[in-house]
This record gives C-alpha cells, structure tokens and sequence, in this order.
C-alpha cells in the first residue's frame, strides 16, 4: 500500500485485485457510524485516489455486515453546539461530494445492512452501485430535524425522479435493497452476502477497461451533477442552519432516548 493511505484511521484498504483499490468504512463496534474523525477521511480520500495512477478503479464497502449506521451522535450534537465544528464539518460535507464527483477513477459501492448518513453519500454518488437485496437505506436526515442537505438534493431527483425523492426524503422513508433498484436508487441489487462479489466483479472490469474512455465519459456524465450544485449548496446551508435551530434539539434527544420524536408543530417561516 502506497503511503499516501497511512495517515487513515477509519478507513482500511486493500488490493482485492489488480488495480483495484478498496476502500473500507471502519469504525469496530458502532457499524460502521460516520465519527468527525471518519467525516473528515471521506472527504479527504477521494483527492488521493484521483491521485494513484497504481489504481484504475475503488470499490468502497463497510466493514462487517453494515455499510454505515450514519452519523454519530456525538458528532452531531457537537455541530449544534460550536459554530467552529459546525464550519468544519459543512466544509467536509461540501468536500466530500464535490470531492467525489470529480475524481476521475470510477468508483464502485457495495452497500450491505444498513446505510445511513455520509456513508450512504458516497454509497449512492459511487458510479456504479450495487446493493444487497436486504439492505436497508434512509437519508435520515428530516428525522433528526434538518434538512436533506448533504446530498440528495443533487443526486435523488436523477436517480429515482423528483416524485421518489420527495416521498423518500420528506418522509424519511426506508428502502430495501431490492426497492432501491426497482426505483433506480442504486444501479444493480444482489442477493443478501453478495452484494461485495458483485461489486468487485464490476470494479475489476473497470480497472481493465480503457482508462481515458472510462474517466471521461464518467467526467461528462457528471456534469448533470455538476449543473445541480446549486441545489445542493442551497440544501446543505439549509441543514446546517437546521443544526442551530430547535428540531435538531428534539431529533437528537428522540434518537438518544429511542424514542418518537415530538417537533414543533409550527414553524418560524
């Protein structure tokens, strides 16, 4: 492994196969949940894959049987609090999609259990997507009490259609696997356990592909996500103003206390 991935803590890798790099969500005990110091990392690590002509193609997991259990808590309730995390963190968060969208390697996920939060971004941002038919994906974020910013304003609508996205993301609606590709959510399912095998599969045909075909047709793809940064911009200042208000109080104390939660039943606007 090149040192350019030694500094990574919560991000494991290997060399599955032949320019092939993986890439795997790791935090033991709290599936795979997005900590600050993960945030920071998926934000990060797609400015050094661009980087690594050893690879042609990454393939992104989560560790065990979850691709990632969202964001944690602790992290989340820092953001309401400090106004200096709350900059870092939308910094990373606006890095982390942008970051992603212009890597030039094709990049593969393999979702497997639960998918939440930032690792879901990376997950349905991937190029190609594959997912378990059991899996289980929520964007999450109108049940903490913000709004859907940090990416399913500039990618849902594409996918799925603006009527899907709404219903799944005003609702915090979960999805399966199997309802995901139905819907076009994800590009491929998997059966349960499968989902990896596909993936590399797919990641192995990539890296033995032609690369300046691959990475610039995937470049001009991207510019439909590309033309809706506005979109996200908007969303992403409008969950990070969420963070400061009083519904994000409730979400988290709701998700603590495992419990409904109670928001207000007006609004300020």
């Amino acid at each position: 492994m090149t040192d350019r991935y030694a500094r990574y803590q919560r991000l494991k890798f290997a060399r599955p196969a032949e320019r092939v790099l993986e890439i795997i969500l790791d935090t033991p005990g709290k599936l795979n949940a997005t900590d600050a110091a993960m945030h920071a990392e998926l934000a990060e690590i797609w400015r050094d894959v661009d980087g690594d002509g050893e690879i042609g193609a990454a393939l992104l997991r989560g560790a065990g049987n979850a691709f990632s259990a969202g964001g944690d808590l602790a992290m989340v309730e820092a953001v309401t609090r400090d106004f200096a995390t709350r900059a870092r963190v939308w910094k990373e968060a606006r890095d982390l999609v942008y970051n992603l969208i212009n890597c030039g390697k094709p990049i593969v996920s393999a979702i497997e259990g639960p998918a939440v939060g930032a690792g879901l971004v990376a997950g349905l941002l991937a190029d190609i997507s594959v997912a378990a038919r059991g899996a289980r994906i929520i964007d999450g974020h109108t049940r903490l009490g913000v709004a859907a910013g940090d990416h399913a304003a500039i990618v849902w609508p594409l996918l799925c259609g603006l009527a899907k996205a709404k219903y799944y993301l005003l609702l915090c609606e979960p999805l399966s696997g199997e309802e995901a590709e139905r819907i076009g959510l994800v590009s491929r399912v998997a059966e349960d356990g499968k989902a990896y095998e596909t993936a590399l599969a797919i990641a192995k045909r990539l890296a033995a592909g032609a690369p300046s075909a691959v990475r610039w047709t995937k470049y001009a793809l991207n510019n439909w996500l590309r033309l809706a940064g506005p979109s996200f911009d908007t969303s992403l200042a409008l969950e990070f103003m969420g963070f400061t208000g009083p519904e994000v109080q409730e979400g988290l104390a709701s998700l603590r206390e495992k419990r409904a939660p109670d928001f207000p039943k007006s609004s300020p606007i």
